[in-house]
């Protein structure tokens, strides 16, 4: 064992060098993971910073989202075992249609969600508590009606993207993939803090996230308002799923939101749940710690690492790393 490889209690290895040598690839690798989880985690945070309610069949939107989009490529023609000869003006194309298919799947049962699951408890002042059990119920509704729709087995994968370096980064290949992943993360970020902070109806979501009763005293319905949130939460899981089914190397499967939610849920908390732009900081922090932790400490500690990652910095700052409300956040 090398010196940089330290043991602690025989079953735990520091592998200082391996994470100086794999930093960059980690790197690069990590913000494009993280750009997934933010996306997802903008969901989170829109429906807890509207209702107070952490929305636990969130995941499963997305899920859904990826099944419509393998289904969209499916349709378009496209079947697995190798990557189609195309241009770039179709390449685009045929992902915006698949996009597009990913994003309406998931605003329709976001919102279809919405109407069934919650608001019959709204209007019967159910605690928050039934509220919860309501959203775990639901996810696993929808991940057995899946399960039942499309089997067990993760669909094959659909690749029209070939991955292939674009440049470097202190010698990290920087492909396609993740370039259009973590720049098209990027930007629906922005669209959505926009959304949230320059528009009317944004002004509206921040109002009831605020106080609702005084909102709706105000002229804002409330119920749009709700219905707008799950449907942009929605819209954003759907893109979501569509970057997720071009970088991972399996395509969808009906409990594949499982462990990504929690930690898409994580990043929102870390970030500061309620905030926007605490759900991207929380996202992309995520992506890089989860790297980080497994060149350092080994493959099967990645997931333990984000979560005692998020422990410590809520025992140093319990609102998160930015903490601040949707219904306090500024213009």
């Amino acid at each position: 064992m090398s010196a940089s490889v330290m043991q602690a209690e025989g079953w735990i290895s520091f592998d200082v060098h391996g994470l100086a040598e794999q930093f960059w690839n980690n790197t690069v690798d990590g913000l494009a993971q993280g750009g997934i989880y933010a996306l997802v985690a903008l969901g989170y945070t829109l429906v807890y910073g509207v209702l107070k309610l952490i929305n636990f069949a969130h995941s499963e939107v997305f899920v859904v989202g990826a099944f419509a989009a393998w289904l969209a490529f499916y349709a378009l023609g496209f079947r697995a075992g190798g990557t189609p000869e195309l241009s770039a003006i179709e390449i685009i194309g045929f992902l915006a249609v698949a996009g597009l298919a990913a994003m309406a799947a998931s605003g329709a049962v976001a919102v279809l969600l919405e109407r069934v699951a919650y608001k019959p408890l709204r209007k019967r002042n159910a605690p928050r508590l039934v509220f919860l059990i309501t959203a775990i119920g639901a996810s696993f509704a929808i991940q057995q009606t899946l399960k039942l729709i499309f089997g067990l087995n993760p669909q094959p994968q659909i690749r029209l993207l070939q991955p292939h370096k674009v440049f470097d980064v202190f010698g990290a290949a920087v492909t396609n993939v993740y370039l259009v992943v973590f720049v098209a993360a990027i930007l629906l970020w922005f669209v959505t803090d926009c959304f949230v902070n320059k528009t009317r109806l944004g002004r509206g979501i921040r109002a009831v996230a605020q106080d609702r009763d005084t909102a709706t005293l105000m002229g804002v319905n409330s119920e749009r308002v709700i219905i707008v949130t799950f449907l942009v939460g929605g819209l954003l899981a759907g893109a979501a799923a569509l970057f997720y089914l071009m970088k991972i190397p399996q395509g969808a499967v009906y409990n594949g939101g499982f462990l990504l939610g929690i930690k898409a849920f994580t990043a929102a908390v870390l970030g500061g749940i309620g905030n926007l732009r605490g759900a991207l900081v929380g996202g992309l922090l995520l992506g890089l710690v989860e790297n980080y932790g497994q060149s350092l400490f080994g493959g099967e500690w990645k997931d333990i690492v984000a979560f005692v990652v998020l422990v410590v910095v809520l025992m140093f700052r319990p609102t998160g790393i930015l903490g601040e409300s949707l219904g306090k956040a500024r213009v």
